[in-house]
């Protein structure tokens, strides 16, 4: 079995070598521009992770994997120009390097690509991996609405809340885990395991991409931290904010919100302040821990030999322990 660090190298080394020959160059370039950016690859890997629950060659399914990190930096790409973000991993957003009518053009190109890409895998399978891959893909278009919605509402619940961030992130590491299975030969059983297995650690991969953007290193988590604090996204932490904070916290909290005009670095210390009394970071902790420990419940259902699990155990406490 493959560590998952060689799966990581074995993923970046084959979207290096992915061919881009059609024209016109200035459509593709962003594309190969934003796939060369790197970043944990967490969906791929997580993919061979899961085929290699059953089977020794995880390299024979490189191509859907890295079909499955199109998709998800097609995602990213459009989520940056909604949210006007300048920085990705460190780097100029594409509509920052180019412009908006390009991220839109390059970002729809990409998600022709992963389909194409995605279909490459054996006739047999390729009915059940599209319509589970189309499924996800309606679901996060769902789930990014939702995010839209929510910033012009101001009675988003945290379950709500949980329920966006489903659809938008964790049904992706969910399809991840189950297309593995699939191309694996993996019972059905077993698929749906490891699809709620993706689940839950999705749910507790955002809540921590949360955390971070509050409390991370700058310089560790390539983008400017307080992004969410500065365009009020109705967050599992701002949510819960104002549901514990006393009247005068309360007050602050939704001046900050309402205010705008205001200094970035004043209105970030100022909610980030009101986090600290509430102990809203220790309430987000909880939340994600909560999530990591269902997900290995579903693990443990899945029926390989414990020791084939261990890479993959592995890999996701790795994910959670992360800085960036």
């Amino acid at each position: 079995m493959l560590t998952s660090n060689e799966i990581l190298q074995k993923v970046n080394e084959y979207l290096d070598r992915l061919p881009y020959e059609r024209k016109p160059e200035s459509l593709y370039a962003p594309i190969k521009y934003v796939l060369s950016l790197g970043g944990k690859r967490i969906r791929p890997v997580l993919m061979l992770l899961a085929y290699n629950l059953y089977k020794d060659d995880p390299e024979s399914i490189l191509m859907p994997a890295c079909a499955l990190e199109t998709y998800h930096n097609y995602t990213l790409l459009h989520d940056d120009l909604m949210d006007n973000a300048d920085l990705r991993r460190g780097h100029a957003t594409v509509h920052t390097k180019w412009d908006a009518n390009t991220a839109i053009l390059s970002g729809d190109s990409m998600l022709v690509l992963a389909y194409q890409r995605m279909a490459q895998v054996p006739a047999d399978k390729l009915g059940a991996v599209l319509n589970l891959f189309t499924e996800t893909a309606l679901e996060i278009g769902e789930g990014q609405q939702y995010d839209m919605d929510f910033e012009t509402r101001d009675d988003v619940t945290g379950d709500e809340y949980i329920e966006m961030i489903r659809l938008k992130t964790s049904v992706l590491l969910a399809c991840a885990m189950k297309i593995g299975a699939i191309l694996a030969g993996a019972s059905e059983a077993d698929a749906g395991y490891l699809y709620k297995f993706g689940e839950q650690l999705g749910l507790a991969f955002q809540l921590q991409d949360d955390l971070l953007d509050v409390y991370g290193d700058p310089e560790v988590f390539g983008k400017a931290i307080g992004g969410d604090i500065v365009s009020n996204k109705k967050t599992y932490m701002l949510i819960n904010a104002f549901l514990g904070a006393n009247d005068e916290q309360r007050a602050q909290l939704a001046r900050w919100v309402g205010a705008k005009e205001f200094d970035r670095g004043q209105k970030i210390a100022a909610v980030t302040g009101i986090y600290n009394q509430i102990g809203i970071r220790e309430l987000c902790e909880r939340k994600i821990n909560y999530y990591f420990e269902e997900s290995k419940k579903y693990l443990a259902k899945v029926s390989v030999a414990d020791g084939r699990k261990q890479c993959l155990r592995d890999f996701t406490t790795d994910m959670m322990h992360r800085q960036y």
